[in-house]
């Protein structure tokens, strides 16, 4: 615990420089956070100050949290909740999330996150594949549960399931039945599945919890921030950035429950909570920026974007508003933050950034496994981050192969060693014998007026073999039509080289997972429903 702290405490006060030379990752055998850290510490040190607050609903102070997920804990283990039990938690942003998630952590049992929009398919198959022993669900979502030998625990009432606000009777002090050991499994995730099924990745009571260490560097979170995130519940950026990120730093976990998003609601929650450290992906800052920032005073100190590479665009818009500069990132499910733009660092347009303290990024010619400039992100295992998962559960080792862990995505770095993002190893194409990055080509397009989001995928071409073709949402006020896309092929070639610009397009809405991800794969497989030429609006 002491190494711990004394990592986290280096990391709020140590320049980049000083962090990449100087951090290393504590390795402790035993390891509890929820009992080690936010009780140990956050609850023991600061009770008073505000752990979680969900905007219009509910607040709790580091104490308020540590005695009700204590209760939670109890009550769990008389319902037979026991070390490495696999409980699926499927909830929305409500405090019976944070609440049961420290309980079971404090319990030792295993969490499988899931999302609310799962469909009765969707869950079947990760009961199965996750070997879950336990469900905690709201009572509205009961019927999309099958049959299956299960606890059942409902927020609400449902029939037949144990209602969990009986919770609220049990003790309010824990003992845990043992020690945790820092390799235990803590967290199963099934990924989004942009390119192919979903996998099941694990990580450890350390692997998230201390990993994310680098996760709160990148952001720059400090004790007392106020840390707004929009992130589903069910997905790993939720844990990054609701959860031990923020808490790792002693910080606020804000949170703005919506159904339906409003740009304008989320400017005023920022506004009034007096956020002072924002996270959001790329989707919702593109929403944004079709506001008028500039008629928008903000307490933000720092902001910051990940989920998907964030276009330069948005980054100007934002500076010429609020002058400040939205800094991008990188990690994935399997992984806590890798890369990214760090306060105080100067900011490359297009880049994501720089290694962060604990990582080590390697990239590897995907031809020939040599390490050079150009390649897939990698991490040598023989200095393996403790960010990194276990590995797939029930899945294939192929990630995990000469010595290195294999991301999947395609980078570039300059002689300052910031690094760009090119695409997934599955998105890059050729076109004439080039490479063509569809990112690259995506952020063209969205410095268009008419363009809202945008996705590059191949077509096929009798010469060039694959063209650029690109599918647009557009922004509001403009039509579907060969006015519009006219505009946008003269803005291709005006901003793009010969061999790089988009021939073909289409409008309509970008097919997405359920974590908000562009599945381009889809895209690639579409047939053409109503397809405009280069060629043949000249």
């Amino acid at each position: 615990m002491s190494d711990f702290r004394a990592a986290r405490d280096f990391l709020l006060r140590a320049d980049y420089a000083t962090a990449r030379e100087e951090f290393r990752w504590p390795e402790p055998a035993e390891f509890n956070w929820a009992l080690d850290w936010f009780d140990g510490v956050l609850a023991a040190e600061t009770p008073d100050a505000v752990a979680l607050k969900i905007v219009g609903r509910v607040s709790y102070t580091f104490a308020e949290l540590s005695a009700r997920s204590n209760q939670v804990a109890n009550w769990l283990h008389e319902q037979g909740v026991r070390r490495g039990d696999r409980i699926l938690l499927m909830l929305g942003n409500q405090p019976e999330l944070w609440e049961a998630l420290l309980a079971a952590m404090k319990l030792g049992a295993v969490v499988i996150p899931a999302t609310t929009l799962l469909t009765a398919k969707d869950i079947a198959e990760r009961i199965e594949r996750g070997g879950v022993a336990h469900v905690i669900a709201n009572a509205a979502d009961a019927g999309r549960f099958g049959e299956g030998e299960y606890t059942r625990i409902a927020v609400g009432d449902a029939f037949g399931w144990l209602p969990y606000h009986d919770s609220g009777q049990a003790r309010a002090s824990f003992t845990p039945d043992g020690p945790t050991r820092a390799g235990d499994t803590l967290l199963l995730y099934f990924t989004s599945g942009t390119t192919s099924q979903p996998k099941l990745v694990e990580h450890t009571h350390a692997s998230y919890p201390i990993g994310h260490l680098s996760t709160m560097y990148w952001i720059g979170l400090r004790p007392g921030d106020v840390h707004l995130n929009v992130s589903s519940p069910g997905w790993a950026k939720h844990a990054w950035s609701n959860v031990f990120a923020p808490w790792n730093a002693g910080a606020t976990v804000l949170v703005h429950d919506y159904q339906r998003f409003s740009a304008t609601a989320l400017l005023e929650v920022l506004r009034d909570e007096r956020v002072s450290t924002f996270c959001a992906p790329p989707t919702v800052w593109r929403m944004l920026i079709q506001e008028d920032l500039s008629a928008w005073k903000l307490p933000l100190r720092t902001a910051v974007a990940a989920g998907e590479p964030l276009n330069p665009e948005i980054i100007d818009q934002v500076a010429k508003a609020w002058g400040l500069t939205i800094r991008d990132g990188y990690g994935q499910t399997e992984t806590t933050a890798q890369v990214g733009n760090v306060p105080g660092q100067p900011v490359r347009p297009g880049s994501m950034g720089r290694p962060l303290p604990g990582y080590d990024v390697v990239l590897l010619d995907p031809v020939t496994g040599e390490p050079g400039e150009d390649g897939e992100i990698c991490l040598p295992l023989d200095n393996r981050p403790m960010g990194l998962m276990s590995g797939y559960i029930g899945g294939s080792s192929e990630a995990m192969r000469d010595g290195y862990y294999h991301t999947g995505d395609v980078a570039s770095r300059d002689e300052d060693g910031y690094i760009t993002y090119v695409g997934r190893t599955d998105d890059v194409f050729k076109a004439s014998d080039y490479r063509i990055s569809p990112f690259e080509l995506e952020s063209v397009l969205l410095e268009h007026e008419a363009v809202a989001e945008a996705a590059v995928v191949p077509a096929d071409d009798p010469v060039r073999l694959a063209v650029p073709k690109a599918f647009v949402t557009l922004a509001p006020g403009f039509e579907p039509d060969e006015t519009t896309a006219r505009s946008i092929f003269e803005h291709s070639r005006r901003e793009l080289a010969p061999y790089k610009r988009v021939r073909r397009l289409e409008f309509g809405e970008l097919p997405k997972t359920i974590s908000g991800k562009i599945r381009r794969v889809e895209l690639r497989e579409q047939a053409p429903v109503r397809e405009f030429r280069e060629e043949g609006l000249r």
